[in-house]
């Protein structure tokens, strides 16, 4: 293990002003010559670029590699605004537009699988292919409770989702004691759960608007009105998608998630299952996922050239 601080294992860090808020965003340049696809990587809720440190180097050998700390989160600024999956997908095309402008795979974990689905549906110019890793669907939740018991579930979820009490449980929730007890869940291996992750969960929400701003996106994450629903975009989909996903997810629980079924949704997804790896196996093993993700890139692209041979053929 390496024994550079974090911040110089994420690459080129710059700041970008995005509709006049300051957000964050880092890249690597391919190391070998030629050209292949840039990657574009999303992080997960609470999470932000130096999530994908133990991930950056690996996938920059081949490919242009960016990543986003979405607004809200990380070093981005904490913004007054209207937080749903629809504003960060609009941040990842307008950043697109910028600085790439030439199709890309989206790579997210979590709250960013879902924004990577989403944005390949609205934006399909800008997405070549799809890496979703543990991807969550809110309304499978509400599916898997009794539908006597789902109008006192709402009640309850409204009230724990008031803004006033969430911003009243700020000072608790941003304390590194409570941020190493949220990653005990989300990760299978507590070996996983270093210092080093902990600083890098626990600093963002010390910033200015922290509060204000974990109310907003904790209530847009937390409801289904404002998320996108596999089971109806999925399926809309024409590009080539890989799901990976930990056995031992117990963020997203198997009743409220099913992977093996998403492939019937589309044919066009790829679904590889992780052993002894939980929430985000990105950075519980990192080499497993490297590996699987730069795997399913070589074949992906060794399948679309014998398409384009046997296209030319007939």
């Amino acid at each position: 293990m390496t024994s550079l601080h974090w911040r110089h294992r994420v690459g080129n860090q710059r700041d970008w002003v995005w509709r006049g808020w300051q957000t964050r965003y880092t890249y690597l340049r391919a190391a070998k010559p030629g050209s292949t696809t840039p990657l574009i990587l999303l992080h997960g809720f609470g999470a932000s670029i130096g999530h994908w440190r133990n991930n950056l180097d690996a996938l920059a050998e081949h490919h242009t590699v960016y990543a986003l700390d979405m607004l809200g989160f990380g070093a981005s600024e904490k913004a007054c605004a209207s937080y749903k999956t629809d504003l960060w997908v609009e941040q990842v095309y307008d950043f697109w537009q910028t600085f790439i402008q030439t199709p890309v795979v989206l790579v997210g974990n979590s709250i960013g699988s879902l924004i990577c689905m989403a944005a390949a549906a609205a934006h399909p110019d800008m997405v070549a292919g799809v890496v979703m890793i543990s991807l969550p669907d809110l309304s499978m939740e509400e599916e898997a409770l009794p539908k006597p018991l789902r109008p006192l579930v709402a009640s309850v979820k409204r009230l724990i989702l008031s803004p006033l009490l969430l911003r009243a449980l700020f000072p608790l929730v941003r304390r590194p004691k409570f941020v190493r007890t949220w990653a005990s869940i989300a990760y299978a291996q507590p070996t996983a759960i270093t210092d080093e992750l902990i600083d890098i969960l626990a600093g963002p929400p010390q910033d200015r608007g922290s509060a204000q701003a974990f109310a907003a996106i904790f209530r847009a994450v937390t409801d289904a009105r404002y998320s996108p629903h596999i089971r109806t975009v999925l399926p809309t989909l024409t590009v080539p998608m890989l799901l990976l996903w930990g056995q031992q997810d117990r963020m997203i629980p198997k009743q409220f998630a099913r992977p093996s079924q998403y492939g019937e949704y589309n044919p066009n997804l790829k679904l590889i299952e992780l052993e002894n790896a939980g929430h985000c196996p990105h950075d519980e093993c990192p080499e497993q996922v490297n590996e699987a993700i730069l795997d399913w890139l070589v074949s992906w692209k060794l399948e679309r050239g014998e398409e384009r041979i046997a296209k030319v053929e007939e």
